[in-house]
């Protein structure tokens, strides 16, 4: 399996992508905090026996450096995402996106529909109603600064960064966009026809029941012996947010057979 690390120049960013394995193109989008391997270091070989894939990271994640007066936006994410398509000359793609990708991955699909073959959404909200309410924990700046200390996405960020002494400068970014209230038309949602895998944990950020919501707006929920849906819904058992793209063996055994059939 070959590796491919490239720069591209979007939206004055110098993003950062990996290009690993051939086949069709299959487009993964980290989490926050994340770069290419937190989020899918374990992933990328399975898929890449018989997929393209491309790895992003987003602005101020992984290599990818961040443009200080430039704050983090679900806007500017998926303009940047939509931008490297067309600088790689990429006119259908599938998506998966994890957490914040996730959400970019969504607003990738409502905003040009045309670029979008299948979705798969990890852990993903459209409404801050969606998520656990014992976020706030997490969000706690001293308490987010402790529990990642010593943690893959501190050395992760450390030993690729274009600046690693702006961790905690990064840490507050993220804390910041993640706090801003999140509310997507269910309107525009419903206008997504590409089919979609929505995936979450039982113990995850996102609650299963909002899970269960965004698969019925994506076209879920008919009785399958009358009219077989073509998005589909898992909820992994015993699993939390950060352990979601660890289950490979889960992964796998759904996410080949939703991309190929």
């Amino acid at each position: 399996m070959k590796t491919h690390e490239n720069y591209a120049d979007i939206n004055g960013l110098k993003m950062y992508y990996e290009i690993h394995g051939e086949g069709k193109p299959m487009l993964l989008l980290p989490g926050a905090l994340s770069g290419i391997n937190t989020a899918f270091g374990e992933l990328i070989p399975l898929f890449a026996k018989e997929r393209q894939v491309i790895a992003v990271e987003f602005q101020g994640y992984g290599h990818t450096a961040d443009i200080p007066e430039r704050p983090l936006t679900y806007e500017q994410l998926t303009s940047d995402v939509i931008e490297l398509l067309r600088v790689l000359d990429i006119s259908l793609i599938d998506i998966f996106g994890y957490s914040t990708g996730a959400g970019v991955a969504l607003q990738v699909a409502m905003q040009r529909p045309d670029l979008i073959r299948k979705l798969i959404l990890a852990s993903v909200s459209y409404k801050s109603s969606g998520r656990h309410p014992d976020l706030k924990t997490l969000f706690n700046p001293e308490f987010m600064e402790q529990a990642l200390k010593g943690s893959p996405y501190e050395v992760e960020y450390l030993n690729t960064a274009p600046r690693p002494e702006d961790w905690i400068k990064q840490l507050n970014k993220v804390r910041t966009f993640e706090q801003k209230l999140q509310d997507w038309s269910v309107n525009d949602i419903r206008k997504v026809k590409a089919p979609a895998l929505i995936i979450a944990g039982d113990a995850d950020i996102v609650l299963p029941e909002h899970a269960l919501s965004l698969y019925k707006l994506l076209g879920g929920g008919s009785l399958g012996e009358l009219s077989m849906p073509a998005s589909q819904l898992a909820i992994l058992p015993g699993t939390m947010h950060t352990a979601l793209t660890k289950k490979t063996d889960l992964l796998m055994a759904m996410i080949p057979s939703f991309l190929n059939n």
